[in-house]
């Protein structure tokens, strides 16, 4: 990859400027720069990050450099520095104030000042792949890529721009039916990484190198509204329930569970007997248990070392199982386990009374009867 390194005044790389939100395009530089290709992430900096862009060119201090692609035709495009650019832009166009005055609001001379400030910028010719390799080598100053982003870089193409309609801008599609079941932020790429774990049981790049070139992610995107609506019509998604569903693996579930049929109102039953029971120490493990049976999801309350010591001590350090081949055995207590006499799937409670020590072997051959 050949690399010049130019000087380009703010006058300059403004003019032209164009976001348009429906097709995610931003443009400058007379049109000739293309700020958001389509292995970049969207518009992620906070008030104050946008605000230290501004804050440095008045100042007249060194903005980083950025590095633009020169294309075949002679246009370029963004491998790093759009936030930064995006954020000179938004300032001249009037998007934000910067201590309390708009670009239009300053004198003259300032204005003359602010956009005759000369960006250093690497001008990059290369192979496709080359530009790919240079962008994810290269990392914004505290604002490090996600894996995703990464990846929507290496597999850049339609399907990768069609999936981020859906999944990767405020208020996309995806954050309009799931945000109250998904944890991370849309714009950078967590949806969208999240959808196709699920779909691709986790093999997300492999998922993502087989459909590259696929026109569209339709696949993706009804499979995502599936495991949505499997889920809201499986389960009570009241508003205090939300809490514990935001961020649970749906997609797995659906995957293992969407051909089964369940009765939602014995389903909202025992949820409703978990939410209560004090033994279920993990209450967001609620959803796996109901599904699978495996009670390992629940976490159920173990009994208290004071529990132990009162019932080793009445036992006498003897197993209680009478069937023990070591009945007569006297027991260390860290050689023993403590054990529900009756389980609590059986509605045992972790009480005292329903406490009982066994040895080791016995226990483990109990857990497996």
């Amino acid at each position: 990859m050949n690399i010049e390194l130019k000087q380009i005044k703010i006058r300059d790389l403004v003019k032209g400027y164009h976001n348009d939100e429906e097709s995610g395009r931003v443009v400058g530089y007379d049109s000739k720069l293309d700020i958001r290709p389509s292995y970049q992430r969207e518009f992620i900096y906070k008030d104050k990050q946008r605000e230290a862009v501004i804050d440095t060119v008045f100042k007249g201090f060194p903005l980083n450099v950025m590095y633009w692609a020169v294309r075949e035709d002679g246009s370029f495009e963004v491998i790093d520095g759009q936030q930064r650019t995006i954020s000179l832009c938004q300032f001249v166009s009037g998007d934000f104030a910067f201590d309390f005055r708009y670009f239009h609001n300053l004198q003259k001379d300032e204005q003359e000042k602010f956009l005759d400030y000369d960006l250093m910028v690497y001008l990059c010719s290369g192979t496709d792949s080359e530009k790919l390799s240079w962008f994810r080598t290269i990392n914004i100053a505290g604002e490090k890529l996600t894996d995703q982003e990464l990846l929507n870089a290496v597999y850049a193409g339609p399907w990768v721009n069609d999936a981020k309609r859906y999944f990767s801008k405020n208020g996309c599609a995806a954050q309009k039916i799931a945000a109250d079941f998904l944890n991370g932020s849309a714009i950078r790429q967590e949806y969208l990484e999240t959808a196709i774990s699920w779909i691709a049981n986790g093999h997300v790049e492999g998922y993502m190198a087989i459909h590259q070139f696929d026109q569209n992610a339709g696949a993706l995107w009804r499979y995502f509204q599936n495991v949505i609506e499997w889920v809201k019509t499986t389960f009570n998604t009241s508003k205090s329930r939300l809490k514990l569903m935001k961020g649970q693996d749906w997609g797995t579930l659906y995957n293992d569970f969407k051909d089964e049929l369940f009765d939602t109102e014995q389903l909202e039953e025992e949820t409703q007997k978990l939410l209560l029971d004090d033994d279920v120490t993990n209450k967001r493990g609620i959803y796996h248990y109901l599904l699978t049976r495996k009670e390992k999801y629940l976490s159920i309350r173990s009994f208290s070392e004071a529990q132990k010591i009162s019932v080793y001590e009445k036992q006498n350090g003897k197993c209680a199982n009478p069937k023990c081949p070591d009945a007569e055995k006297f027991f260390e207590i860290s050689e023993m386990e403590a054990d529900h006499i009756t389980p609590w799937s059986e509605g045992g409670k972790t009480e005292l009374e329903n406490c009982q020590m066994l040895c080791r072997e016995c226990n483990r051959r109990k857990g497996k009867s």
